[in-house]
């Protein structure tokens, strides 16, 4: 707890500079997706997809390697991002370590979601973003309708019938919502890689969780009544943070780096710290509050099922007095797991469990990999990962 105590201590003082600097300070250009994906000479294009019930979602597309000549008919890649992280999560380690990049090198049509409320995805049909109503969804929302309403869209656009999934963290999470809740898409996914894979959560190791769930992971009849809010969102604040505080130069990267552990896991050696300041400029991209109260009920409770409002609006949404669990014995997609021992979220015992109660016929990996220290946010940006893992993810892919 001394470490979080520390870590805390530095992002008040970090926040208390930010807000003593002048707004242009040392503020380079915005990071985003497509500026990050255009600097390295790729193509890339924005796809707008409005779900069943209101919210519009961004998507970027990489249709095309720069050294391939243009085809058409290429398989397709769909990359789903984990909680406050966004499309650029899949870009940021550039051409040699960026997972986008490195399946476009394959021949594969890359295209990487953005769920409702991120950086990306702040758009609504009728409801403003400055409003509660906005915010009231939590990562059952993403599982089934930012997916299907995405997935559906880039089939459609590429005329494929099927396509490969990857996600991380809350992708998984997302994932499962999707394949327990609308059985059609079995047909449609031709193999799942979930990276970090996040369903039971009873085990989880996060400091986070161990002070926040037992206040916030009990049922939550509070958004029933007042609605929800939005929780850290992508700012100038916090591009400014990662251009000038975090960079290699700064005293203060350390702050940075222990907010990175605090986050994915303590003392990883794969960080790659030239990378900090602009994970920190793209990280955290916002979210709604209830999808942390939800991960924290997770925690609590045990269980993986759906929101718990509370005996009296539980019966009313499922019937019953308590949430409707998630069957997980159901899914019949071709599933492959990678995790790691130091992962604060995902933990082994979680994940054994997950690997248990899958379908034999249906879970075709499960690797554990052998860097003992690898954590939760190394299953994007860690030192040497195309060659600890995205290489094999990216075999696995092409022979699933």
């Amino acid at each position: 707890m001394w470490k979080v105590a520390q870590v805390l201590f530095g992002l008040l003082c970090l926040g208390y500079m930010v807000q003593s600097l002048p707004p242009d300070a040392g503020r380079s250009s915005s990071v985003t997706t497509v500026s990050i994906v255009k600097g390295h000479g790729f193509d890339i294009e924005e796809h707008e997809v409005q779900t069943s019930d209101g919210y519009i979602l961004t998507m970027h597309r990489i249709p095309n390697h720069k050294d391939h000549e243009k085809q058409l008919n290429r398989p397709v890649a769909f990359l789903m991002h984990g909680l406050l992280c966004s499309s650029s999560d899949w870009v940021l380690g550039g051409p040699e370590n960026g997972l986008a990049f490195l399946l476009s090198a394959q021949g594969y049509d890359v295209w990487m979601g953005n769920a409702r409320g991120n950086t990306y995805s702040k758009r609504h049909a009728t409801k403003s973003v400055y409003l509660q109503p906005f915010w009231n969804f939590e990562w059952h929302e993403i599982g089934i309708y930012d997916l299907p309403a995405m997935m559906d869209y880039v089939l459609y656009v590429t005329g494929q019938e099927t396509l490969s999934y990857v996600g991380h963290s809350q992708g998984t999470t997302s994932f499962f919502v999707l394949s327990t809740m609308i059985p059609r898409f079995k047909s449609r996914i031709s193999s799942a890689h979930l990276l970090a894979p996040v369903v039971w959560m009873d085990h989880m190791e996060s400091p986070l969780a161990k002070v926040g769930g037992p206040l916030l992971g009990q049922p939550n009849a509070f958004v029933e009544l007042f609605g929800s809010a939005e929780f850290l969102p992508s700012s100038k604040a916090m591009e400014l943070l990662g251009s000038s505080l975090c960079n290699d130069a700064a005293f203060s990267q350390i702050i940075c780096t222990n907010f990175l552990f605090l986050l994915g896991g303590w003392d990883s050696p794969y960080l790659n710290e030239t990378m900090i300041p602009d994970i920190m400029s793209t990280t955290p991209a916002g979210c709604s509050i209830n999808q942390i109260f939800h991960y924290l009920q997770e925690y609590n409770s045990g269980y993986y099922r759906q929101f718990d409002y509370g005996t009296t609006r539980n019966k009313k949404e499922y019937g019953s007095k308590t949430p409707t669990e998630y069957d997980i014995e159901s899914v019949d997609v071709p599933i492959y797991l990678y995790y790691s021992d130091n992962d604060y979220f995902a933990s082994i015992i979680d994940v054994d469990r997950l690997r248990y109660t899958l379908n034999p016929n249906t879970l075709k990996k499960a690797y554990r990999l052998p860097e003992t220290k690898w954590n939760h946010l190394d299953f994007l940006w860690g030192i040497n990962i195309r060659e600890i893992l995205y290489d094999q993810v990216i075999d696995d892919i092409k022979n699933a």
